[in-house]
Formats: C-alpha cells, sequence, structure tokens
C-alpha cells in the first residue's frame, strides 16, 4: 500500500510537471463532440470480463431473443387454447369466462403443486413472498409452510416459472384456484396444474398458439429496427453468426423472415445473416447428450454431411459436433438466449461457450430502479439510522443487567435511580427502532409497487436477489434487453465487469 501511494503521488508531481509544456501548444482539433450517453435501459451489463474480440463465432436463441414477444398477447393466446381444453377435459364451462390477471406473473416463480401456491424465493432459497390463488400470503403464512424445513424446489411437488412462455400457465394456475375456492369447489392442486400444463403443451403441438402467430405475426411480434444493422455490423467486423433455436423450421421460417427479410438491401433474406441454422435443437439435450444432427432436403430429414454448409437448414445435433464442424474451442463462442436453464445454465455448465442473456423485462426493471433512487437513498439512511439504535439497545441492554446486578456500585443502594434513567433510554430505543422499521416497511412496499404490482423486483426480492437474479448473475456473463443494444458497443468490446467487494470491504 505504501508503495502504491508513493507512486501516486510521483505520478501527480510528474504530471503537473508535463502539463504546463502542452498546454502551451496552439491547439490543432476541432472541438470534441458531445458524447450521448447509452440509455441505461438500453445498456449492456456486465458480470463477468467478456472480451468479444475473442468470440470468433456468435450463436442466437430465436424465441424471445431475436424474437420479442408482445407478451401479454401471447399470454392471453395461451390461456384461451389452454382453457378451450381444459373445458373439453370435463372442466366446468364458466373457466371461459373468468378474468386472468395478464399481470399476475414474472419469471423466477415457484409453484406449489401440492398446496396451491405461487412463490417467490431470494437467493438463498427462502420463501419471502406467496399468493394462493390470487390471495397473497402472510408473512405467517409463510413462515408456517416453508420455513421449518429446506425448501427442495427441483422436486416433483414444485415446478420452476423460468421461461417468459411459462407465464400464462402461473397466470391461469392462480385465477383458476382463486375461482373454485370462491365458489366453494374443491380443488386438487396437484392435478390442476398439471392438467395445465398438458394443455398448454398440447397447444403447442397442436398449432393453437403457433398456427395463430404465423398467420399473423405483426400482432404477437415486435419488429426492432436495429436487429438487421447489428447482424450485419458482426458480419462486418469478420465473426461468424449461427441461429441456434428449440422452435422447428416452419414456424422459425415465418418469424425470422418477418424480421429480418427486406430489412437492408445487401441481404436477400433472412438465411444470409447466418453461416448456420440449426432448429429443433431440443436444448437443454443439446448441451448434455450426443443426439445426432440432421439436415432439412425438402420436407426430408437425413444425416447431416460435413463440412456444414451455409444456407442449409439443421435439426438436433449437440455441442460437441458443433463445435468440432465450427473448427472452435468453446471460450471462442459467445451464445445469446433467454433462457436461465437451457440457454445460460446448461451451457455454462457443459461447455465453456462465453453467456449473454437477453431478458426483456429488464427495459421496466432499470426505468423502475430509476424511478426509486430517492426511495433508495432514504432506505439506505434508515438502515444506516437502524445499525446505531441498535447499537443503543444493545449498549443500554448491557448497562441495565450490569446496574441490577450490582445496584450499590452503579447508583445509591436501593433507590433504583440510575436503573431507571438506563430502562427510559432503552425503552425510547426500542421504540425508535419499531418506528423505522414501520417506515423501511411502508418503503418496501411503495418500491415493490413500482416495479410490479404482485411481486416487485423481478432480479430482487426485498433488499436481497431474488432466486432468478442470482441465477442471471451466475450463468451469464453479460445480460441485456435486447439483442440490438448490443449495436452501441463495438464488435470487439471489452465488457468489464465491476470489482466483487466483500461485505467487510464496503
Amino acid at each position: 500500500m505504501k508503495c502504491g501511494g508513493s507512486v501516486g503521488l510521483w505520478a501527480v508531481a510528474a504530471l503537473e510537471l508535463w502539463l504546463p509544456v502542452q498546454l502551451s501548444l496552439p491547439m490543432t482539433e476541432a472541438p470534441e463532440s458531445v458524447v450521448m450517453p447509452i440509455p441505461r435501459s438500453r445498456r449492456v451489463f456486465v458480470n463477468r470480463d467478456l472480451k468479444l474480440a475473442r468470440c470468433a463465432w456468435v450463436g442466437f436463441d430465436m424465441d424471445y431473443t431475436l424474437v420479442i414477444y408482445h407478451q401479454q398477447r401471447m399470454d392471453e393466446l395461451s390461456i384461451r387454447a389452454t382453457v378451450d381444453k381444459l373445458i373439453a377435459r370435463g372442466y366446468p364451462p364458466f373457466l371461459a369466462q373468468l378474468d386472468y390477471p395478464l399481470d399476475f406473473a414474472i419469471r423466477g416463480l415457484l409453484i406449489d403443486k401440492h398446496l396451491g401456491n405461487v412463490l417467490k424465493l431470494n437467493r438463498f432459497k427462502i420463501v419471502r413472498r406467496g399468493y394462493h390463488g390470487l390471495h397473497e400470503l402472510t408473512r405467517n403464512d409463510l413462515r408456517a409452510l416453508y420455513y421449518e424445513r429446506k425448501l427442495r424446489h427441483k422436486s416433483s411437488r414444485y415446478h420452476w416459472i423460468d421461461t417468459l412462455y411459462g407465464l400464462s400457465e402461473a397466470s391461469a394456475y392462480a385465477a383458476i384456484v382463486q375461482a373454485f375456492e370462491t365458489r366453494k369447489q374443491r380443488v386438487r392442486y396437484s392435478r390442476l396444474f398439471n392438467d395445465i400444463r398438458e394443455c398448454i403443451d398440447l397447444s403447442h403441438r397442436d398449432g393453437s398458439i403457433l398456427d395463430v402467430v404465423m398467420q399473423n405475426p405483426g400482432l404477437y411480434v415486435e419488429r426492432d429496427e436495429q436487429l438487421a444493422p447489428y447482424l450485419h455490423k458482426l458480419r462486418s467486423s469478420g465473426k461468424k453468426l449461427f441461429l441456434l433455436t428449440n422452435s422447428h423450421w416452419p414456424y422459425s421460417q415465418v418469424l425470422m423472415s418477418y424480421l429480418l427479410d427486406d430489412a437492408l438491401p445487401d441481404y436477400g433474406g433472412f438465411q444470409q445473416y447466418f453461416d448456420i441454422m440449426i432448429c429443433a435443437a431440443r436444448k437443454p439435450v443439446f448441451f448434455e447428450h450426443d443426439q445426432p444432427m440432421l439436415e432439412r432436403r425438402g420436407d426430408a430429414l437425413v444425416p447431416a454431411r460435413l463440412p456444414l454448409v451455409r444456407g442449409v437448414v439443421y435439426q438436433g445435433g449437440n455441442i460437441a459436433a458443433l463445435q468440432q464442424a465450427l473448427g472452435v474451442t468453446g471460450n471462442h463462442v459467445m451464445y445469446v438466449g433467454d433462457h436461465i436453464y437451457g440457454d445460460m445454465l446448461r451451457s455454462k455448465k457443459d461447455s465453456a461457450w462465453r453467456t449473454a442473456m437477453i431478458i426483456p423485462e429488464l427495459e421496466a426493471e432499470v426505468m423502475a430502479h430509476e424511478a426509486c433512487r430517492s426511495d433508495f437513498q432514504r432506505a439506505a439512511e434508515l438502515y444506516n439510522g437502524r445499525y446505531e439504535l441498535e447499537d443503543k439497545v444493545r449498549h443500554y441492554a448491557a448497562r441495565l443487567k450490569k446496574v441490577e446486578r450490582h445496584p450499590s456500585k452503579n447508583g445509591r443502594a436501593g433507590d433504583g435511580t440510575a436503573a431507571q434513567r438506563i430502562k427510559h433510554l432503552l425503552g425510547a430505543s426500542r421504540r425508535q427502532l419499531r418506528s423505522l422499521d414501520r417506515s423501511l416497511s411502508d418503503l418496501r412496499r411503495r418500491v415493490d409497487r413500482r416495479f410490479h404490482p404482485y411481486w416487485g423486483s423481478l432480479l430482487k426480492e426485498g433488499y436481497e436477489l431474488s432466486l432468478f437474479g442470482h441465477q442471471v448473475d451466475a450463468y451469464s456473463c453479460i445480460y441485456s434487453s435486447r439483442v440490438s443494444n448490443l449495436t452501441h458497443y463495438s464488435a470487439h468490446q471489452y465488457f468489464r465487469s465491476p470489482h466483487n467487494q466483500m461485505h467487510h470491504e464496503l
């Protein structure tokens, strides 16, 4: 530390000697233009250092990554198709008339199929918030149900909502549980949720959802005018691009055509943006197992021939075969996706691929955070005040115990004057502490409502990371709200993570 300080003083002294000479030179350059900052909602945020210059290949998922959906329209379509199938299975017709809250669910929720609850966990997998139907569970409810034993969220009792596709099933489940119990009808919570899941999956397979989107993509998909220029920017910098999606080719073809065909005059169609295209990849199986890669010849599927060819549509495959075909090792590939498990976690655990996570909800999250800056500052002040009050309470409690044990040494024997004075100070400090806690609780509720009416922040739970936020932090090198945000940065950008600090360093 002393050495660093000496160097710093020497550098300042040298700079002072050097500056006058430089400033006496004539100004030959034009005045510097004003640098426009990137809006925070469109920035790229960094968890781990990432040198894009080292990434020879950049891969993209399609759904909710390149393709940004209008979420509430997709949820409404999904719920409508699901409810039709539930009624066909014998569920009561009144389900078709329910008002399903499309703003209820967020990613990172946990469905307790045994009790019919929807839960939000912090990074330590402690349940901090929950609903039974659309009725919020109290802290005492949560403590009685979930605090006695470790919650094993990967067991068959629970279902993790980790994709934006899953929001509709959580909303439908909560609304139907509420409707049944309001009508005093018996609910088999686990069977109901399993039926909802099966009906949603069937709706995707039979075209009840995907065919509707394909018929009118403009109604369900946001066309980002900056996407094509960004893909072109990557290609112009010398990088190779690949598409790796779980969607099948007919659906991928329609949506990618809608996004990219005619977007730039130098590209005849969306296929020209990508060097390799793989559909129906079955992630996370793609990262875990040695499934064969096939190629499409018309409507037929045949074993893929090597080398992989630009313009050919492939299906399936596995990460080892793909890396061998591309001729790269894992840390020279960056994969951009939205699915915390299928895209981020599995690619991190099963490869050295670098990861960029797309979080469409991040734009609203950042704007809510900006709107709450004064509240966060006030909360920090209250927290600091809480530490001081807790120190006072500890101090006065220790003093009181000492006085009560040895009254003759700490005041006039028998009159209790010192003890009464300390009791008064202790009581006042405790009242201040309770008042401060109420203020913090009110402040937290106000902040939560700005983020989301039911669940608060997507990435936080109270003043801790949510379990979803913890996973974003652990498994994505960088994250942003949409792919085209990267167009604000160089194709060879060095993204540097902030310096990590432990609490004792703050």
